[in-house]
């Protein structure tokens, strides 16, 4: 059964957590939301020994009348496991049980690749970091254009507008919020970069040669 993103992610960067909401339970495992609704706040203190209930109160569609307010619960995965334990057994909920349980894999799956690749990439940044202060085309800004300058070639984005788009916050590493995917073609430019830089090249000539490089991997 084909189903929509059922399962999130708190934050951008890699020390995001993974939920789905009272809504997505409602609609893909076919149950009115206010009984779904009703069921976390009856079932409020076993579903809090797994963590804090958080809820969102969503704004009504865009030229919509509106309608009542409602929360909107965030369950991490043993909530999320815990609460469907309640609801009756119907084709609809087991379809949905089981795209739930393939999706919150998949997430931590990614979520452990850029954990590992962010840890392996710290050591590599101070050896770009120590480049840069032996670079012989060093000036003040340079630790910004080459963290500029990977983060597009890796995303098509800087710095600020990756923030942006992954709505993170102004202080946010970029390397913190790659996908997974993106970790690994991060760090092999990454590594070309301080090779380029050791040799001696300027900044125009290895950007160019950085923005190849990822060409040739993306064509």
């Amino acid at each position: 059964m084909n189903m929509d993103i059922l399962v999130f992610l708190d934050g951008a960067t890699t020390k995001a957590d993974t939920y789905t909401t009272t809504d997505i339970i409602a609609k893909y495992g076919q149950v009115e939301a206010h009984a779904v609704r009703q069921m976390v706040r009856r079932h409020g203190a076993d579903l809090s020994e797994f963590g804090v209930l958080a809820f969102d109160v969503p704004k009504p569609p865009k030229g919509s009348k509106g309608g009542r307010p409602h929360k909107n619960y965030k369950l991490n995965e043993e909530q999320a496991a815990l609460l469907i334990t309640y609801l009756a057994n119907t084709p609809p909920v087991r379809r949905f049980k089981k795209e739930l349980v393939r999706q919150f894999f998949t997430q931590r799956e990614e979520l452990a690749t850029r954990r590992a690749y962010r840890s392996i990439e710290r050591k590599t940044r101070r050896m770009l970091t120590d480049s840069i202060q032996a670079w012989p085309h060093r000036n003040q800004w340079s630790y910004k254009q080459f963290t500029d300058l990977l983060c597009k070639a890796t995303t098509g984005m800087n710095v600020k507008q990756l923030r942006q788009e992954r709505a993170a916050g102004t202080k946010a590493p970029a390397a913190d919020l790659y996908t997974a995917a993106e970790q690994a073609d991060y760090q092999r430019l990454e590594r070309g970069t301080i090779a380029l830089m050791d040799i001696g090249q300027t900044y125009e000539q290895i950007k160019a040669a950085v923005l190849a490089m990822n060409a040739v991997a993306t064509s």
